[in-house]
């Protein structure tokens, strides 16, 4: 099987149908169902639903109109952290109070203007913002969008799981959302030592996931396409699981019960550390 993790991931057109699969589905919820209680952490449904809203906003006023309407110091993934979750208080405080009919007509919209932005950037200019989960301060556009998708994507499978609807977990729409999660491998196995050439197999079982192949040179961890490196530790995670793992919507420890490993275990179990979420 090739390996994946070294190829960009062009996906600014996923996002519009992702998007629409969303709006349709808050469409079709009813007045109950936008109170229940979803794996994010103190956030119901509507909350959700605020959350990808306001962040929606945000990416048009801040990304395409070049909007600034304070300064703020954002130098270290702290600063960053600090930030989003203040950001993501403010907007879901404001726009959770909005009716279903009228959040739903404001996502169709709002929607449609950031599909066509995404699409219109070139992936291999700098984005205005670096992916701070995966180390970075700066990043181009092609991450910056496969973030954006991972962002939608897992958000809207909150909302499903909490009310029972059928998943959007399939090869087109989850696949490229897995890929991007996984690119964050190298930053968080930063500090794990291990000698030249110890390469960790990580593997998404199902037919949304794949292989990546991390391996240690001198200095870092980073992906390779080798076909044959000697393999020091194999973790195998579902993928029903991953998202969950990967946006802390899964404790460890569940986890970890439903993950197979073998060769080295604890370089294999620092996998279930990654976090590919800001906040």
């Amino acid at each position: 099987m090739e390996f994946k993790g070294t190829e960009p991931i062009l996906c600014s057109q996923i996002i519009r149908q992702v998007d629409q699969h969303l709006i349709d589905l808050l469409s079709s919820l009813d007045p109950t169902e936008w109170d229940l209680p979803t794996v994010a952490p103190q956030w119901r449904v509507r909350d959700v639903a605020a959350h990808l809203l306001d962040t929606a906003l945000r990416k048009l006023s801040g990304g395409r109109d070049n909007c600034r309407v304070e300064n703020v110091n954002v130098e270290t993934p702290l600063d960053v952290t600090a930030l989003v979750n203040r950001l993501n208080h403010e907007g879901v405080t404001v726009y959770r109070r909005l009716s279903p009919r009228v959040l739903a007509q404001l996502m169709q919209f709002v929607c449609d203007q950031t599909a066509d932005f995404y699409e219109s950037l070139d992936p291999f200019a700098p984005a205005r913002t670096g992916v701070s989960w995966a180390g970075e301060m700066t990043s181009l556009v092609w991450f910056d969008n496969a973030r954006e998708l991972t962002e939608r994507w897992h958000h809207q499978e909150q909302i499903r799981l909490a009310t029972n609807r059928p998943s959007i977990m399939t090869p087109l729409l989850y696949a490229p959302v897995l890929d991007t999660f996984l690119r964050g491998l190298p930053y968080a196995y930063r500090d794990v030592m291990a000698t030249p050439d110890t390469a960790v197999l990580v593997e998404i079982s199902g037919d949304c996931g794949g292989q990546w192949c991390l391996l240690r040179s001198q200095n870092l961890w980073n992906f390779t396409s080798d076909p044959s490196p000697v393999i020091a530790a194999h973790i195998i995670i579902p993928q029903s699981i991953a998202w969950r793992l990967f946006t802390k919507g899964i404790d460890r420890d569940s986890a970890r019960a439903m993950v197979a490993i073998s060769g080295d275990k604890a370089l294999a179990e620092h996998v279930l550390q990654l976090v590919a979420i800001v906040g």
